[in-house]
């Protein structure tokens, strides 16, 4: 009997929107090095080498030792995970929020992002972007179908958004959602609450949600300190804020956030969520509540001298490897210039030769053509040792 043929069906045409996303090209190519025995330094992925506090630790451990929790979660999460976030945003920042019906845990920040997308964006809508940014803003956006407002970000004012322009944007009235993130990924960029005071304005305005992504809030130098956008007095009514563990309290692989927001914003995000994931393993929310509750500020703060250090160290060392980097107060990264080239024929040539990976500027936007970003969440020797590569590398290209 002949074997008829099979014919795959044909792939949904919103993927035809979707570009690859840009670090899983970097880890195929990484990956084919390392086989071919390379030894590759990562500068690329903003992941934290550290671990989290140690009694995180062993809160997860004795929790997950208790065989009464390895059941199903609720969808809206842990009451006590809950509460944990709510008296965070009231100790750090002042913010009162009720945690049933104001917080939602989330599976990492990135997949309410893109789900938060999917609660408000319908064909015909538009969100509005950073013309450098998180690559979840615009990938989300596009997923619901809709498309995207490049709002760009002023370099001469420290990357702040430029709200002139974007009034006078023809698809302004298209808009329902606005992003924003500081300290910012990837250029490190902070700010102060007066910008998300004229945010908030501006999204009142113009009927916009105003889309705050905060994971950097703890990670910061130089004496600063980073607001959140709900300080502002009513930003709860327009405004959504996403905080994140994972680089709060080095805790990326444990896929833990929550959303802030008022309860409508929390219940249209619940049904997509509901709807496509599950609640979160009991013991990964009884740890988080344990980090937000009792972490001291002490080892926030010690942990921020490391990254310091790092950052220090690389932006010492950007002039000898053929890079103007803009000094940061925040986040995981140095962003820097290349002066001579392009980023991605910059990132290719490290990458091949010297064996160190870096992520070029452009897979966060057009505005990041000709930047590169570097992590610095690598240990300090493989740190030294990366830039005592890089030294090299660009001394032979030049």
């Amino acid at each position: 009997m002949a074997t008829q043929t099979f014919s795959l069906p044909k792939i949904a045409a919103r993927l035809d929107r979707l570009p690859p996303y840009g670090f899983e090209l970097i880890n195929q190519r990484i990956a084919q090095l390392s086989a071919e025995g390379a030894d590759i330094i990562r500068l690329d992925i903003g992941s934290p080498d550290m671990p989290p506090p140690q009694p995180v630790i062993e809160m997860l451990q004795r929790s997950a030792a208790n065989p009464k929790y390895h059941s199903y979660g609720s969808y809206r999460g842990l009451p006590a995970f809950r509460k944990a976030v709510a008296a965070y945003y009231e100790r750090r920042f002042g913010v009162q929020v009720d945690p049933d019906k104001e917080v939602l845990p989330l599976i990492g920040s990135k997949e309410g992002i893109v789900n938060l997308a999917l609660a408000f964006i319908d064909r015909g809508d538009a969100a509005i972007v950073p013309d450098l940014n998180y690559p979840a803003y615009t990938m989300g956006t596009l997923m619901a179908g809709g498309d995207v407002i490049l709002m760009r970000l002023d370099p001469e004012r420290s990357y702040a958004p430029d709200l002139d322009t974007l009034r006078a944007h023809p698809d302004l009235r298209r808009a329902k959602l606005l992003w924003v993130n500081y300290p910012n990924n990837p250029t490190g960029a902070t700010c102060d609450l007066s910008l998300y005071e004229q945010l908030v304005a501006f999204c009142r305005e113009h009927d916009l949600l105003l889309c705050s992504d905060n994971p950097y809030a703890e990670v910061v130098y130089d004496g600063y300190r980073a607001p959140s956008a709900l300080q502002v007095a009513g930003a709860l009514e327009c405004t959504v804020e996403f905080m994140s563990l994972s680089k709060l309290y080095n805790m990326a692989g444990w896929r833990l956030g929550a959303c802030l927001a008022r309860r409508e914003v929390i219940e249209a995000l619940l049904t997509i969520k509901s709807n496509v994931d599950s609640g979160h393993f009991r013991p990964i929310y009884e740890a988080g509540a344990l980090a937000l509750n009792q972490t001291p500020q002490s080892w926030i703060d010690a942990r921020n001298a490391i990254y310091q250090a790092r950052r220090d160290a690389l932006l010492a060392a950007c002039p000898s490897i053929g890079l103007n980097a803009f000094k940061t107060s925040g986040s995981l990264y140095v962003w820097a210039k290349v002066m001579n080239g392009d980023d991605t024929a910059y990132v290719q040539s490290a990458l091949e030769q010297a064996h160190v990976s870096l992520t070029p500027g452009s897979m966060y936007g057009p505005a990041g053509k000709g930047y590169v970003r570097i992590s610095v969440g690598i240990e300090d020797e493989r740190l030294q040792e990366a830039i005592v590569r890089l030294r090299a590398w660009y001394a032979k290209q030049h």
